[in-house]
């Protein structure tokens, strides 16, 4: 088992582009640490150079107390499972968990064991003799994972490895995977690009925007204290709506102007900013924090605003409202019994105990400094 540190690491290619830019981190023993970021921030590039597969430019990675700068890739003691599986088309289930320990000259006797060890874990024992084409897209990522795990590394590397799954199947190897990192208690990085893999699997989530890190923390904490609004934007689904507003100091309220309402901030919200007066912001709230303003739930800060409904979208369970206003569209998740159709304008409800402020300028959000001093409770994974 090991611990990782990144220390002021860079990936730099020709003509000076830049694809990981200043990459410090920690990752304890044990952790489940996911690496989440849009298409081209750096998130799998920081993997690779930390498996070995891509060179360092500036920075040191350590694994344990090791510094593997200039360690080949076998010798670092991790494992990779890829997004394709890559997976050897002419090898059995079998041959294809067992060629890295061949590999190492590991007698046949501990291959074996190791092999059908990790095969009745995953489930795949009755897989053994069959080749890859023979395999479903979940049974090949299973014996992609069964192979990694046989080399029994003191780190586990996943490159957005339900990628090729359909969606019944991403939801259930998310869960596989999770419990697997429980049993084997090693520590893991794992890159995807989507947020709901990112929220429901990792202890910590690092957000990556263009070779940066935006923010590290727990899933909580970046859903309730995102630290500028790119990870606000990002983390969430529908994502949040964003507002253009400006802070109005009357008779000691603090009021937000907006092009489609105004607010007036309660007392206990306010003292969380220190926007001045006429500062101009983007206000932010999630869909889940605009109500049908007949299915308003108690005991939250609410207030009234009216809005054109443009799309309805019947979940089942929730009903999601494409609303516009004065120009300004956003979305709304609401009760299923919400009485809204294609063309009505209807009242809803703003719950205004979770809005966010973020600098127009800077976009940096004015509360989190505040709320970093709040403790807040690693979720269970």
């Amino acid at each position: 088992m090991a611990s990782l540190t990144f220390r002021n690491v860079y990936k730099r290619y020709a003509g000076n582009v830049v694809a990981v830019r200043d990459f410090n981190m920690e990752v304890p023993d044990k952790e489940f640490l996911v690496l989440v970021g849009p298409s081209g921030c750096g998130k799998s590039t920081t993997l690779r150079m930390l498996a070995g597969l891509e060179e360092i430019t500036e920075g040191e990675i350590l694994i344990g107390d090791r510094v593997v700068n200039n360690i080949a890739p076998k010798d670092r003691d991790v494992a990779m499972v890829f997004q394709s599986y890559a997976l050897y088309p002419h090898m059995t289930v079998y041959e294809n968990m067992a060629f890295g320990l061949r590999l190492r000259k590991t007698p046949k006797q501990v291959i074996d064991q190791r092999v059908r060890e990790a095969a009745k874990s995953l489930g795949i024992e009755h897989l053994l003799d069959r080749r890859p084409r023979q395999l479903s897209g979940g049974q090949r990522q299973r014996v992609a994972v069964g192979r990694a795990i046989v080399r029994e590394p003191q780190v586990f590397l996943m490159d957005e490895p339900l990628s090729n799954l359909d969606a019944k199947l991403r939801v259930e190897a998310r869960s596989f995977i999770s419990k697997l990192h429980q049993r084997l208690g090693t520590t893991f990085v794992y890159v995807t690009h989507d947020q709901v893999e990112a929220m429901t699997m990792g202890t910590r989530i690092c957000v990556m925007s263009a070779g940066e890190i935006q923010q590290v923390d727990t899933p909580y904490n970046l859903y309730h204290n995102p630290r500028n609004l790119f990870v606000a934007g990002f983390i969430g689904s529908p994502s949040m709506n964003f507002f253009d507003g400006t802070v109005k100091l009357e008779g000691g309220a603090m009021i937000i102007e907006t092009g489609s309402f105004n607010l007036t901030l309660p007392p206990s919200k306010a003292a969380l900013y220190h926007a001045a007066n006429n500062e101009r912001v983007t206000l932010g709230i999630r869909p889940e924090d605009i109500h049908d303003a007949d299915y308003k739930p108690s005991g939250i800060t609410p207030a009234d605003v009216e809005a054109n409904v443009e799309v309805v979208e019947q979940m089942g369970n929730e009903m999601i409202l494409y609303l516009e206003d004065k120009g300004k569209s956003y979305i709304a998740r609401t009760d299923p019994r919400t009485k809204a159709s294609v063309g009505k304008r209807m009242g809803f409800v703003l719950n205004l105990d979770n809005l966010h402020l973020f600098d127009a300028q800077s976009e940096l959000s004015l509360a989190y400094e505040s709320k970093q001093k709040v403790s807040t409770p690693v979720m269970a994974k």
